[in-house]
C-alpha cells in the first residue's frame, strides 16, 4: 500500500575540505542541502541516491516542514510502498552545488568578500556534482550505493557515477536522459541564457546588489524550456488552438473568466495573450521567476552542455563505459523529443558492446520529456519491479 512519507526536514552539511573543480579552480568550503527517507540498514547496503534535474532540489519526496504545499518533485516515485520503496531503501536527495535551494551557489555569501558570489561563482560540471555527492555518501558511511537513479540531468549524474566510481554503484537507473546534448539542445540552452544575459536587470550577474531580479529573462528562459519538455501531442490535447476566454462586461458586470457569458471566440488582432497555450507559458514563466535564481539557471544549463563522458576517449562511449561494473536500467519515452529514445539506445548499445548487464524500456507515453515525472502505470511498475530485484540482491 502506497503512502506519503509525511513531513520531512532537510539537513545542511558543511564540507571544509576544498573541492577541486574541473575548470581548474577550487571551492575552499561549501554547504550541501540533503534530505533522506527511510532507514539505513546495519551494513549500509540499502542506500539509493536520487539525482535531481535542472530546476529541482534535494526535496525529492514528502511534505516540506516549512511549507505544507511543497511536495517533493518525485513524490509519486519515492515513498512507503511506492516504486522506490522507503520501507526497504534509504533514499538520499542532494541539492547540487550552484543551486538556489540552500547549497552553496551564486546567492551564497563569499567569505572572502562578505557579499554574494554572483557572477564570481565558478562554473561547475556534472562530474563536480558527483564528486561532491560522493562526500555526502562518505558522511553516511556508505561505501556502495544499491542504486544511483535520476531523470534527465539527473540521469546524466547517475551515468557519471557509474563511470567515475564504478566500485560504489550496484545499479544505475538512467531515465529520459542522454550521453551528451545534441547541437539543437545546446542551442535551446543558449537562447534561454541569452534571454537572461540581455535582461537589463541582470547587471552582469550581480543583480543582488541592485535589489532586483532579471524576471523578464527568467520568464523567457522558462517558456523556452517548457516548450521542449512537452510533446506536440500533449500540447495539442491540453490546448489545441483554443483561444483564451476573456473577461467581458455583461450588463455592466464583469463576467468570470471562462464563464459562458465571457466567451470570446474572435481574434483581438493584438500581441497580448490570446491563445490558451500562450497563457499557460506565461504563467509557467512568471511562477519560475518567483523562485529560481538566474545565475543558477546559467550554471546548470552550461553543466548540461558540457556533459560528454566520451569526450576524453575520442568520442567512443563504449570505451568510456568499459570500466563500469554496475547493472543498468535505461528508460526512454516515445514522445520525448528533447532527449529522444535514440539517445537512450546509444547508451544501451555502448553497454552491450562492453558486455554490461542492461535492461531497456521505451514507454509509449504521450507526455514528452516530462513523462519521467508523471505517474504512468507501465513506467512505475517497471521501476518497482527493478527495485524489487535490487531488494532481493541486498536482502531487504
Amino acid at each position: 500500500m502506497e503512502s506519503s512519507i509525511g513531513i520531512v526536514t532537510p539537513q545542511r552539511m558543511h564540507f571544509a575540505q576544498p573541492l577541486a573543480l574541473q575548470n581548474g579552480s577550487t571551492l575552499a568550503g561549501y554547504d550541501l542541502m540533503v534530505e533522506t527517507y527511510g532507514e539505513l540498514n546495519a551494513d549500509r547496503s540499502n542506500a539509493v541516491l536520487v539525482c535531481h534535474a535542472l530546476n529541482a532540489s534535494h526535496h525529492v519526496a514528502g511534505i516540506a516542514a516549512d511549507n505544507p504545499k511543497d511536495i517533493g518533485w518525485w513524490d509519486n516515485m519515492v515513498g512507503p510502498g511506492k516504486p522506490l520503496d522507503t520501507n526497504r531503501f534509504f533514499v538520499i536527495g542532494v541539492n547540487n552545488l550552484g543551486s538556489c535551494f540552500g547549497s552553496t551557489g551564486p546567492m551564497s555569501l563569499d567569505e572572502a568578500t562578505g557579499t554574494p558570489y554572483g557572477a564570481r561563482f565558478p562554473v561547475v560540471t556534472v562530474e563536480d556534482w558527483v564528486n561532491a555527492q560522493a562526500r555526502v555518501a562518505d558522511v553516511f558511511g556508505i561505501q556502495k550505493f544499491a542504486a544511483v537513479m535520476g531523470g534527465s540531468l539527473g540521469g546524466m549524474q547517475a551515468l557519471a557515477w557509474s563511470i567515475m566510481y564504478p566500485e560504489r554503484v550496484g545499479h544505475c537507473l538512467v531515465i529520459a536522459s542522454t550521453p551528451k546534448l545534441s547541437a539543437q539542445n545546446i542551442a535551446f540552452n543558449e537562447v534561454a541564457r541569452s534571454a537572461i544575459l540581455s535582461d537589463p536587470d541582470f547587471h552582469g550577474g550581480d543583480y543582488y546588489a541592485h535589489g532586483v531580479v532579471p524576471r523578464r529573462g527568467l520568464r523567457v528562459a522558462r517558456m523556452i524550456g517548457h516548450i521542449t519538455y512537452l510533446s506536440d501531442e500533449d500540447m495539442a490535447t491540453k490546448f489545441g488552438r483554443a483561444l483564451r476566454r476573456a473577461e467581458v462586461l455583461v450588463d455592466g458586470v464583469k463576467g468570470a473568466e471562462g464563464g459562458a457569458a465571457a466567451q470570446d471566440d474572435s481574434y483581438r488582432f493584438s500581441f497580448d495573450v490570446e491563445f490558451e497555450v500562450e497563457s499557460y507559458l506565461r504563467y509557467q514563466g512568471d511562477k519560475f521567476a518567483e523562485y529560481f535564481d538566474a545565475n543558477t539557471y546559467l550554471l546548470i544549463t552550461r553543466a548540461l552542455d558540457y556533459f560528454d563522458p566520451a569526450r576524453t576517449v575520442g568520442g567512443d562511449l563504449s570505451r568510456a563505459l568499459a570500466h563500469t561494473t554496475a547493472k543498468y536500467l535505461i528508460v526512454s519515452f516515445a514522445t520525448d523529443w528533447r532527449f529522444a529514445p535514440a539517445r537512450s539506445r546509444e547508451i544501451v548499445k555502448a553497454l552491450l558492446d562492453t558486455r554490461r548487464t542492461v535492461s531497456y524500456a521505451e514507454i509509449d507515453a504521450p507526455h514528452g520529456h516530462d513523462a519521467f515525472l508523471l505517474t504512468d502505470p507501465r513506467y512505475h511498475n517497471l521501476v518497482r519491479a527493478y527495485y524489487e530485484r535490487i531488494a532481493e540482491e541486498v536482502g531487504v
